[in-house]
């Protein structure tokens, strides 16, 4: 049986278990031998990473061939428009190509921890926020896409990957699942982390 945990990963969090700069990185979260992340969860992100120690899991999480919806709660700056909302969900241009179509709609601001450092406030511009789900993974991906449409993000928080979600983790906190994985699945060490 995979090991597979869900990690609330705070802010300011690197997603690997070492860095030679000194940061804070999932060591300082989890004492859990040989898991590895499925995928990667920007420093200035929070929210839900996924690690497991069994390498065709790894690669069924964070491989966007599998188009494994995740979906994010995002703070922007400004007031989310229809029209904003409509490019989202055709899929927006960017410097490395068009991206699929997003799940995107308006939201209430989310009942969430409150972010260390707090994020900043403009008493002149307005903040809303988005909850987005995409299926690929390009790098920062959401940021720009939130950009692209006039929205700059100022909070982002992956709240879930597939059917996992971040409900009852607090930042820091993870939670471990049991996954049985089919007879024929390829099983492979994940790669180690240099």
């Amino acid at each position: 049986m995979a090991r597979l945990l869900l990690l609330n990963k705070p802010f300011n969090v690197l997603s690997q278990f070492r860095d030679k700069d000194g940061r804070a990185t999932l060591a300082d979260y989890i004492n859990v031998p040989a898991v590895y992340p499925a995928g990667r969860l920007d420093y200035d992100s929070e929210g839900l990473l996924l690690l497991t120690d069994d390498g065709a899991l790894q690669a069924r999480i964070a491989e966007p061939r599998f188009k494994l919806p995740k979906t994010y709660l995002v703070q922007v700056e400004g007031e989310v428009s229809e029209t904003a909302l409509a490019a989202l969900r055709r899929g927006v241009e960017l410097k490395d190509g068009m991206t699929l179509p997003a799940k995107a709609k308006a939201i209430a601001p989310p009942a969430l921890w409150p972010r260390d450092p707090p994020v900043r406030e403009r008493k002149t511009v307005p903040d809303s926020w988005l909850a987005l789900t995409i299926s690929e993974g390009r790098n920062r991906q959401i940021r720009r896409m939130t950009a692209a449409v006039g929205l700059p993000t100022l909070r982002l928080v992956r709240w879930q990957i597939g059917d996992w979600t971040l409900q009852g983790l607090a930042p820091g906190q993870w939670r471990e699942f049991g996954v049985h994985l089919p007879a024929n699945a390829p099983t492979r060490r994940p790669r180690r982390q240099r």
